[in-house]
């Protein structure tokens, strides 16, 4: 009897019409959005027009922006079933929204580009063309050769651009003119053996793609148009320099140290001087030095915290309650490092008497235990 059941729905999924069945598309292009509700419309249309005759589709990838993004990605797709919209809650940044874009697709050639119409689109033939050719693994569209052009960027961008650009060039060995795009196109296998190493914090994927690779992907460069914005306002901040760094440091060292935890130490950094100037200040009030002190160490604390949850766990940030919770929690976890700094410098210092290894052995030791125990118990990272 179950077995009749079973050949019967088996016999009535086979009699679907077949022009409902529809195979995964050729090309998907990954579009990652933050209050682009203007542009995306724009680039829809622009894109239906250039890929006319491909089969293709597009997946906005929104970060739950307050002005309707994805309530206005959604809308096209309910016409037409090219448009996807990934709604993101909780979570935020660039490289993470382009990961789960161009995993959530099943397309055969994957292609990552802006929202805000820089970028331009009568490309993505050419790349797609290049990649069918099996010519490159991977094509990425250069401001910077002879043709192409970054006229949208301001002077100040432009240097920026410039300068990062031949730093990865030489720090990380990247044979590009143009390593910090972020256009480009690759085949979906390529990427998903990649995949897993690429990290998820950051604003440059491909840089990350092609640092993880180590030379096995064949790329290739084709001149680009970067063109003025338009419409809304850019993403790029001081933020940028800082997640620079880190990556930079990441991928130097192999992982090693991770490119949060170059982040925390920079935040840390800043959260001494923030302890030297409030001791300053409450000594100067006439407080004795053991209170001054203890509030020097409570103030820099939650300043630290604040840097933290701004600046290295952003994509994770805490609101509201949560904030407070985070706080108190933070506090104290940075008490037990400091305890553990002093009781490990004083340990070094009494094997082997200089004063320097000391005190950097117990600030080491404090860092890294503010940062892997807060990391579980504050941001909730694995």
């Amino acid at each position: 009897m179950i077995d009749t059941a079973a050949a019967g729905l088996a016999a009535s999924i086979t009699r679907v019409d077949a022009a409902a069945v529809r195979p995964a598309p050729e090309l998907a292009i990954v579009v990652p959005t933050f209050n682009e509700r203007t542009n995306v419309p724009i680039l829809v249309e622009r894109l239906s027009r250039v890929l006319a005759g491909y089969d293709w589709e597009v997946v906005f990838v929104d970060d739950n922006s307050p002005d309707g993004t994805a309530v206005v990605a959604r809308a096209l797709g309910e016409k037409d079933s090219r448009v996807r919209c990934i709604r993101r809650i909780g979570r935020r940044g660039l490289a993470g929204a382009c990961l789960e874009g161009m995993l959530a697709s099943q397309a055969r050639y994957v292609a990552v580009m802006d929202a805000d119409l820089q970028h331009d689109e009568e490309l993505l033939v050419a790349m797609l063309e290049r990649l069918r050719a099996r010519q490159a693994d991977v094509v990425v569209a250069s401001r910077y050769l002879d043709g192409g052009s970054a006229a949208g960027l301001s002077p100040a961008r432009s240097r920026v651009s410039r300068w990062s650009n031949a730093a990865a060039r030489l720090v990380l060995g990247i044979d590009l003119s143009d390593p910090m795009s972020g256009y480009f196109m690759i085949r979906a296998d390529a990427f998903e053996t990649l995949a897993p190493a690429i990290s998820s914090q950051g604003f440059k994927i491909l840089l990350d793609l092609l640092a993880c690779a180590r030379g096995r992907l064949r790329t290739l460069e084709l001149p680009s148009r970067f063109r003025e914005r338009q419409h809304g306002d850019s993403k790029l901040d001081s933020k940028v320099a800082l997640d620079f760094a880190a990556l930079l440091t990441a991928k130097l060292t192999d992982e090693v140290i991770p490119a949060r935890f170059v982040l925390f130490c920079l935040v840390g950094a800043t959260g001494l001087g923030v302890h030297l100037s409030l001791l300053a200040v409450l000594l100067a009030a006439a407080l004795p030095f053991g209170a001054a002190q203890t509030l020097a160490t409570i103030g820099a604390i939650a300043w630290n915290f604040v840097l933290n949850n701004l600046f290295t766990y952003r994509d994770q940030r805490l609101t509201g309650r949560r904030f407070v919770g985070g706080l108190i929690r933070f506090q104290a976890i940075c008490a037990v490092g400091a305890i553990s700094n002093v009781g490990i410098a004083t340990w070094i210092y009494d094997y082997d008497r200089v004063w320097w290894i000391a005190g950097l052995g117990g600030a080491l030791i404090g860092t890294v235990w503010n940062f892997v125990v807060s990391a579980a118990l504050v941001w909730r990272q694995r």
